[in-house]
């Protein structure tokens, strides 16, 4: 039997549900092209000079790695030309990146964060590439950012890249969601997990712990209860990971199970979190309630929220619907 390559697939579910139109297939191709450039580029590492700081800083305030300036500008130059686009956002820029004029535009927005967990690169820790897609509101020719500014809901398409002991590429249109691994010697992505799926429950939890002094009541209680295991009143033992890189741990969730909390704390109370709706939380969501979990920032459904501004923050619990559930509940009941 043949394999199924990405582009094959995207075609044949053109054809099949006619859901898929030619013109986002071709965009997530594309993002895919420039997925399987920075995956050789990781890949590389110090044998390429692009490990360490840029010397820069993002719109965020962070530091900058060599390689988030890297992955920024492949996502820019392999998806600025093709037609598809009427706009980009990054979590590395301030403001939207317009098509230039050179470039027919399309109708479809895109969003990214470059490289996910930056911090892992010089240890050789698992990286990744989110991004998510919107079509551009009708009569826009100049999208600014309130273009931009769309519930989760909206999307048309979410994936993530994973950059790890072999880079894979994660995606959802609505259909459920596939996982495409990298075939190096032949550069394709190719079908390895069809129709992925997380499971209802879970004894895996992901935090931060060195917060958890900063932590809000109901996220303590929570894991004080998971911590307390079988003779707790949760009545089972858990274990706990931590990546610090939100698509390792999502992955890694997606594949087994499990719950990833980004809560926000006390050290910055004006801020609704630490993770970008935009960029991290709203692609995420898709992806997580497409494999059957849930998403919520500890009192609604994150896909429902109504975003303010292009790198708004927020608080994330994502995974296993049982566990997602219960944390959500303890929010709702303070």
């Amino acid at each position: 039997m043949s394999r199924i390559t990405l582009s094959r697939f995207l075609i044949e579910q053109q054809r099949k549900a006619g859901t898929l139109p030619p013109e986002l297939r071709l965009l997530i191709e594309t993002v895919g092209r420039a997925c399987k450039a920075i995956s050789y580029s990781v890949n590389k590492g110090a044998l390429a000079g692009i490990l360490g700081e840029a010397g820069t800083g993002n719109i965020q305030g962070e530091a900058q790695k060599k390689l988030d300036v890297i992955a920024n500008d492949f996502l820019l130059d392999a998806n600025e030309w093709g037609g598809s686009l009427a706009a980009m956002a990054s979590e590395e820029m301030e403001l939207p990146y317009h098509i230039p004029g050179e470039y027919p535009k399309g109708e479809y927005l895109l969003m990214f964060d470059p490289l996910d967990g930056s911090s892992n690169i010089d240890v050789n820790i698992s990286v990744g590439t989110i991004f998510s897609i919107l079509r551009c509101p009708e009569g826009i020719d100049h999208p600014t950012q309130e273009a931009f500014l769309q519930p989760g809901t909206k999307q048309v398409a979410a994936g993530y890249t994973v950059y790890g002991p072999q880079t894979m590429l994660v995606l959802t249109f609505g259909s459920g969601v596939h996982g495409f691994t990298l075939d190096r010697e032949h550069g394709s992505f190719v079908l390895t997990h069809s129709d992925m799926q997380v499971p209802e429950s879970t004894q895996e939890f992901a935090i931060n712990m060195s917060n958890m002094r900063h932590w809000e009541a109901p996220v303590k209680r929570y894991v004080d209860e998971m911590l307390a295991g079988k003779t707790g009143p949760l009545g089972k033992d858990y274990n706990m990971r931590w990546v610090a890189s939100m698509v390792a741990e999502v992955h890694r969730i997606i594949t087994r199970g499990g719950i990833f909390m980004y809560p926000k704390d006390a050290r910055d109370p004006d801020k609704a979190g630490k993770l970008r709706i935009m960029y991290e939380g709203n692609p995420m969501a898709f992806i997580i309630e497409q494999a059957g979990g849930a998403a919520t920032n500890g009192y609604q459904r994150i896909l429902e929220i109504q975003p303010q501004g292009l790198h708004e923050r927020i608080a994330v619990f994502l995974g296993s619907k049982e566990e997602v559930e219960r944390i959500t509940r303890y929010h709702q009941e303070q």
